[in-house]
C-alpha cells in the first residue's frame, strides 16, 4: 500500500491525477488531496504520505515551502513537483531539495504513470533498506550480549587476554583505553551484610537479565557480562586514567539511582561494588577484585573502593600502570620495552624518599618471580621447584645499585628469550623423539597413532606439528625413511625383493613395488638393474 498525497489548488488537475492514479493502481494506493500549501503540510502530518505530488503556485505557502517544511519531519517522502511554470529557479531549488521529477503542466497521462511507477520502486527500496536496517539490528541484540560476556569472561579468566584486546574494542566500539569494573550482587534479602539466596537468585536472574541489561545501559555506557551466581559485572569504560573526587561522587551517584532502578522493576535487592578506574586489558582485572572488596568490606547498597577504609591503598605513589606494562611487554615477547619498563621502574624505586638496598631486592626479586608465573601459566615457558635456587645468592653477590639493575634487566631478558623460545624447544624436542621411534620402528606395522602416543598429544596436533617442524606429512617422512633402506639393501645385500619388501615395513610385495616407483620413478629390480 502507498500513501499518496496531491496537492494543486486546480480541482480540475486533482480530479485527473487521482482518476489516472486510481485507475491503473486501484487498492494499492490510498490517497488524500490539499488545495493550499498549508493543507498539504496539515495532511502531511495527519497523514505521512510516501508519495507527494505538489504543484509549486498555490494559495499561501508555496510548493517549495511546502516541501521544506514536510522534511522537516518526514525526510522519506518522494517528492514530484507539477508546474504550469517553467522556470530555471524552480526547477534548481527542486533539485535542491531532492525532488524525484520536475513535471511540467499539461501533463499526459503516459509520464503520470511513468513518475508514479519510479516513485513506487523509491519508496520500495527506502523500505526494504529499513526493513535490513531493523534486520540488523535484531541479529546485533542478539550477538552483542554474547560477545560483551565473552569480553568480560576473557577479562577475568585468561591470564593472556591481552591477545584479544584489539579484537573486543574494536567489535564493540569502546574508544577509550580506561575503564572501572562495576559488580552488582543480587539476592532475596539482606543478612548480617550478606545477600541470601545466591542460588536461587542465580535462577531468577536469567528472566530478568534483559531487563537487567536494559536499565543498566541506560545508566552506563557499558559493557554487560554474564550471570556468575548472583552477581554480574559491568565493566565502564573511562576516558582518563584516573578518576577526580567530584567524578567519584557522580559515578557513585548514578550507581546507586541504577539500583534504586533495578529494585523497581525486579523483585530483589541489589548491592554493588566499584573499582577504581585502570588500563583497559589487564587492568580490569585487578578493577573487578577491587570491587569484589568494596562489596565485601561495606554493607551499603553501593560502595567505591576509595570509600573502604581497609581499601587496599599504597603508601605514597606508586607506579602500578608501569608494573601492568612491564608484565605485558614481557607476555608480549617486547624485548626492547619490557626492558624499558624495567629500567623505568628501578630508576623509580631510586628516586624514592629513604630507599634501602633490601627494599630493591625484595621488589625486583617480586616482580620477576610475579612475571615467571605468569609466563608460565600462559603456557611460554617452563621452571621447575628448584630453578630459583640461586635467584637470592645472585642479587646478595651484587655490590651495589648497578649491579642490581643488571640483575633484573638480564633476569627480564632471559624471561623475554625464554618465552620466544620455549614452545620451539618443546615442539622440537617431541619431533625429535618422535623421529627416533620411527627410525628405530620403521620395520614394524606403525601408524600416526602409534607415534602420537608415544609423544603424548593427539594425532591431530602431532600431524600439524610434525609438518610444521620437517615440512612433510607423518606419512611421506616414514615413507623417505623405509625406501631409504630399500635402496641400500638393494645396492649392498643379495636380498630378493620380497625378503627386503619385509625389512622395510611392508606386507606387500606388490605394494611395495609401486610405492618404490611412485617415489623413485623405476622399479626395485629395475633400481637393481641399473646398479648392475
Amino acid at each position: 500500500m502507498y500513501r499518496i498525497l496531491l496537492a494543486d489548488d486546480e480541482g480540475i488537475m486533482l480530479e485527473s491525477l487521482k482518476t489516472i492514479i486510481e485507475s491503473n493502481y486501484g487498492k494499492e494506493c490510498e490517497i488524500h488531496c490539499a488545495k493550499t500549501g498549508r493543507a498539504v503540510v496539515e495532511q502531511a502530518q495527519a497523514y505521512p504520505p510516501d508519495i507527494c505530488f505538489v504543484d509549486i503556485q498555490m494559495p499561501g505557502i508555496s510548493g517549495i515551502q511546502a516541501i521544506k517544511e514536510i522534511k522537516k519531519f518526514n525526510s522519506s517522502t518522494v517528492f514530484v513537483v507539477v508546474t504550469a511554470y517553467d522556470k530555471f529557479t524552480y526547477a534548481k531549488e527542486a533539485v535542491n531539495l531532492g525532488v524525484l521529477e520536475f513535471l511540467t503542466k499539461p501533463v499526459n497521462k503516459r509520464v503520470i504513470l511513468e513518475t508514479c511507477s519510479k516513485a513506487m520502486a523509491r519508496v520500495d527500496e527506502t523500505r526494504q533498506k529499513r526493513s535490513d536496517d531493523l534486520r540488523i539490528r535484531e541479529k546485533l541484540e542478539t550477538v552483542v550480549p554474547i560477545i560483551e560476556s565473552g569480553y568480560i569472561n576473557n577479562i577475568l579468566l585468561q591470564d593472556d587476554f591481552d591477545t584479544y584486546q584489539d579484537n573486543y574494542t574494536q567489535l564493540l566500539d569502546i574508544r577509550f583505553s580506561y575503564g572501572y569494573m562495576i559488580v552488582v550482587e543480587f539476592g532475596d534479602s539482606m543478612e548480617n551484610g550478606v545477600l541470601s539466596n545466591a542460588v536461587g537468585s542465580s535462577v531468577k536472574a536469567n528472566k530478568f537479565y534483559s531487563s537487567f541489561r536494559e536499565i543498566a545501559k541506560g545508566f552506563f555506557d557499558c559493557v554487560v557480562g554474564p550471570i556468575m551466581g548472583n552477581r554480574i559485572v559491568l565493566l565502564v569504560p573511562y576516558e582518563n586514567a584516573t578518576e577526580s573526587y567530584e567524578d567519584r561522587v557522580e559515578i557513585v551517584t548514578r550507581t546507586r539511582n541504577m539500583v534504586h532502578k533495578f529494585e523497581s522493576r525486579i523483585d530483589s535487592i541489589f548491592r554493588c561494588g566499584i573499582g577504581r578506574v585502570k588500563e583497559l586489558g589487564a587492568g580490569m582485572k585487578e578493577s573487578f577484585q577491587e570491587a569484589l572488596v568494596a562489596l565485601r568490606e561495606s554493607t551499603s547498597h553501593v560502595v567505591h573502593i576509595e570509600d573502604v577504609p581497609v581499601a587496599q591503598k599504597y603508601d605514597g605513589e606508586y607506579p602500578q600502570d608501569l608494573e601492568h606494562r612491564y608484565q605485558r611487554r614481557v607476555l608480549e615477547k617486547d624485548l626492547a620495552g619490557a626492558l624499558n619498563c624495567a629500567d623505568s621502574f628501578f630508576e623509580w624505586m631510586l628516586s624514592q624518599n629513604g630507599t634501602k638496598r633490601e627494599d630493591v631486592e625484595i621488589k625486583i626479586l617480586e616482580l620477576i618471580m610475579e612475571t615467571e608465573k605468569k609466563a608460565f601459566y600462559a603456557g611460554a615457558m617452563k621452571y621447575n621447584f628448584s630453578c630459583r635456587s640461586n635467584y637470592i645468592k645472585e642479587i646478595q653477590a651484587c655490590s651495589d645499585m648497578e649491579g642490581l639493575k643488571n640483575w633484573f634487566l638480564n633476569k627480564t631478558g632471559e624471561i623475554c628469550s625464554n618465552m620466544e623460545s620455549a614452545k620451539e624447544k618443546e615442539a622440537l624436542s617431541i619431533i625429535e623423539k618422535a623421529q627416533s621411534y620411527i627410525n628405530e620402528n620403521f620395520k614394524k606395522d606403525i601408524s600416526l597413532d602409534d607415534v602420537s602416543r608415544m609423544a603424548n598429544i593427539s594425532p591431530y596436533y602431532f600431524s600439524k606439528l610434525f609438518k610444521q617442524e620437517t615440512g612433510k606429512n607423518f606419512i611421506e617422512y616414514l615413507t623417505e625413511i623405509r625406501l631409504r633402506h630399500a635402496k641400500d639393501l638393494l645396492q649392498n645385500s643379495g636380498y630378493s625383493i620380497k625378503e627386503i619388501c619385509g625389512e622395510c615395513g611392508y606386507s606387500d610385495p606388490n605394494y611395495f613395488s609401486r610405492i618404490f616407483k611412485k617415489y623413485e620413478g623405476v622399479t626395485p629390480s629395475e633400481f637393481r638393474e641399473r646398479l648392475g
